[in-house]
């Protein structure tokens, strides 16, 4: 993982616990990280008051306004998206992932909504045993989506009746032709105005930087998570030596329809799900991007080493599509041996900011009993 050393934090800093000025550096929630983009949001808006005499109402009333503005930058947050995606075969011998971008969910597919906010689509799709099952969940999905008679306003339920009749149509599909038998995870993000939802049914992963704070925005759905054996294990299935029934490595899916034991039509639940986790945040103006990556992405990067190394790139060149090209050249450098495919979306035009590592203040104390054995000491 690569973070910045702490010693490379500004002499600025250190002084501050001497100066007079106390005022708190802004501390983002699920992190250590600074967000330097809210460095300076007192010292351009207000001039600090002296805190005595007369002067006291005012300052007080001088920090409630920054308190204020502070906030309003973060709620009144617009995002301004760019997407950028690569993709590459990797250590395999054919290409089984794929993924989909859609800036405009509703004017892609002719449909007229009232809302005049735009509803994007991005998804990485990893398939298994060929390549029909992520094509087709590409392909039918965003438009199942769209035709929802609860789009966009209730995007969660959408969602995920949208996962399951996808899922059923393949059935159906592969009924008709036993060729296109196979199967597919899915990962889904929409943003809809300031609202960010993300979708998983499998081991893709989306991840979010938070001022430079991984958040992980989906879980993966592997035979090792407790949470997934019990589900299974409430359906009729197993986990055999790391495989769900001794065959998939993955406990949801859309697909895998020719495989035994996995699915069962009607009301009957088999232990292979398509149903998706979902996990909703509102964007605030500490949100940079998302990465969303099949699982070969995360074999070789951890979920902050990826965050960290985004953010390098972006500010280098803050080309969303040809950082997306470096994470994959990366993974392979790494040895990677699955198919490799990585959607980026930025929420801001400008690349990331500089992060800093707020040091620790450390109380330096000493015993009575030390003190006098040291004055005795320098008594002689």
């Amino acid at each position: 993982m690569c973070v910045k050393d702490a010693e490379q934090v500004s002499q600025e800093m250190e002084d501050l616990d001497d100066s007079n000025d106390k005022r708190p550096w802004p501390l983002l929630s699920g992190g250590d990280f600074l967000c330097t983009q809210m460095e300076n949001w007192d010292d351009k808006d207000s001039t600090l008051a002296v805190v005595s005499g007369s002067n006291r109402l005012e300052s007080i009333s001088e920090d409630a306004v920054a308190t204020d503005r502070k906030h309003g930058l973060l709620t009144n947050f617009t995002p301004t998206l760019r997407s950028g995606e690569w993709s590459d075969i990797g250590g395999r011998s054919y290409m089984e992932d794929t993924h989909i971008c859609i800036a405009d969910l509703a004017k892609t597919f002719g449909c007229n909504l009232m809302s005049e906010q735009a509803v994007s689509f991005y998804g990485v799709f990893d398939g298994h045993g060929g390549e029909h099952a992520s094509h087709f969940v590409r392909d039918y999905l965003p438009r199942v989506i769209v035709e929802d008679a609860d789009f966009p306003l209730e995007l969660e339920k959408v969602v995920t009746r949208s996962f399951m009749k996808t899922d059923a149509a393949f059935a159906k599909s592969c009924s008709l032709k036993s060729a296109l038998a196979s199967g597919t995870t899915a990962l889904t993000a929409m943003i809809f105005g300031r609202s960010l939802l993300v979708a998983n049914a499998g081991d893709c992963r989306a991840v979010l930087s938070q001022c430079g704070t991984a958040i992980e925005m989906s879980k993966d759905h592997r035979p090792c998570c407790m949470k997934e054996k019990r589900r299974i294990e409430s359906l009729g299935g197993s986990i055999d030596d790391g495989y769900l029934n001794g065959q998939l490595g993955v406990t949801r899916a859309l697909g895998d329809w020719h495989l035994e034991g996995m699915k069962e039509m009607g009301e009957r639940i088999g232990p292979l799900s398509a149903e998706p986790e979902l996990k909703m945040i509102t964007l605030t103006n500490l949100d940079e991007f998302l990465i969303i990556g099949s699982d070969g992405i995360w074999d070789v990067f951890t979920s902050q080493n990826a965050i960290d190394f985004a953010r390098r790139r972006l500010q280098e060149h803050n080309d969303v599509k040809l950082c997306c090209k470096e994470i994959v050249e990366e993974a392979i450098k790494r040895e990677a041996t699955d198919n490799l495919t990585v959607v980026l979306v930025s929420f801001h035009l400008e690349p990331p900011p500089p992060s800093v590592i707020q040091r620790a203040r450390v109380r330096r104390s000493i015993s009575a009993e030390v003190l006098q054995s040291l004055k005795r000491l320098l008594e002689g």
